[in-house]
């Protein structure tokens, strides 16, 4: 008998009529897939584990997703959904989007012999360009020696901090004053987040 959680019957009691057997089919063919997975609630919406993180499902309100943990490299998967934060099969809006409970057991039985495994989901960490100082803020910055003797000790990120407080500015006033301030704090040989420092 599968285990189940009561925070999750009732997630899907609350949710908009057209959702309800939409859940329930993820829910069986989940259950389908990976008869010891553990039924929770992580970020407010129904998950469920074997082994770690396995997959979860949320309601909105005219759609359902359904997302895997390691779904970047499950072979089961449609490659041609899950994009731009849409689940791994796309949006659910009926009950006839849902694939069947057999596909989606093998999905996730799939992802449980991954975490059976140990695989591991490689991360991609997007590098960040370097950022130019604009020349308005070089020029203000080279006025003050202790200002400039302290930019050119910084680190990358700590620059960077600086340029996009700067720049983000909406009006040109604002830039001004964070400008003024960003070569006062600079001449104290100070971060840009210097109070929250400990």
């Amino acid at each position: 008998m599968p285990t189940t959680d009561p925070r999750i019957d009732a997630y899907i009691a609350k949710a908009q009529p057209f959702a309800r057997p939409i859940l329930a089919r993820i829910r069986k063919g989940v259950h389908a897939g990976c008869p010891d997975v553990v039924e929770t609630i992580k970020w407010s919406v129904p998950a469920f584990e074997y082994k770690g993180p396995l997959c979860g499902m949320a309601a909105f309100k005219a759609h359902c997703l359904m997302g895997f943990w390691k779904g970047a490299v499950l072979k089961t998967l449609p490659k041609d959904r899950g994009l731009d934060a849409e689940g791994n099969f796309g949006r659910f809006e009926s009950v006839d989007d849902v694939p069947s409970e057999a596909a989606l057991a093998r999905a996730v039985s799939e992802a449980a012999k991954l975490n059976d495994l140990g695989v591991k989901v490689p991360r991609t960490v997007k590098a960040k360009k370097p950022l130019k100082a604009p020349a308005y803020m070089l020029t203000a910055i080279k006025k003050n020696k202790k200002a400039q003797a302290t930019y050119d000790a910084f680190s990358p990120s700590c620059k960077r901090e600086y340029i996009e407080w700067i720049t983000d500015a909406k009006t040109d006033a604002t830039r001004n004053r964070r400008l003024e301030t960003a070569v006062h704090w600079m001449a104290e040989g100070k971060i840009r987040n210097w109070k929250y420092v400990r």
